[in-house]
């Protein structure tokens, strides 16, 4: 039986409530759903990159990406993402932030995807994304 190890990057804040940023076993890792904070300092509240959509996306992304390397992973592993957005009319922008992220990293066979409006992020959120990884 594989040990689950439980992921918290140093960039990120301890989760406000029990639950992890990540979570891999064996050579499944799952990147729980991530938002759009700068990386965490001492005696600061967890702050948004900014109020736009581009801001919070691209930190965001950051913040997926710190999860999968905290668990040995790169996009490259990734399987799938899942875009959660709070407003309709940020699909195409949000499409064009997120291809040419894609492009910028080199990924060449991009996950699977899927992008819904979701209304219940904190005040201020526009964007959450979660990703599922296999390794090896």
């Amino acid at each position: 039986m594989t040990d689950k190890t439980a992921l918290t990057p140093a960039t990120h804040t301890a989760p406000p409530a029990r639950f992890s940023h990540g979570v891999r076993k064996g050579n499944i890792l799952q990147v729980a759903g991530q938002v759009g904070f700068l990386p965490a300092e001492e005696g600061r509240n967890p702050t948004p990159a900014g109020p736009t959509l581009r801001e919070q996306t691209l930190q965001t992304l950051a913040n997926v990406k710190a999860v999968l390397e905290a668990g040995g992973a790169s996009w490259d592993d990734a399987m799938m993402i899942r875009v959660y957005l709070t407003d309709v009319d940020h699909f195409a922008e949000m499409n064009a932030i997120y291809n040419t992220y894609f492009e910028e990293q080199g990924l060449t066979a991009p996950p699977a995807a899927r992008t819904t409006v979701y209304v219940g992020l904190p005040a201020g959120l526009l964007v959450e994304i979660d990703a599922l990884a296999v390794l090896g």
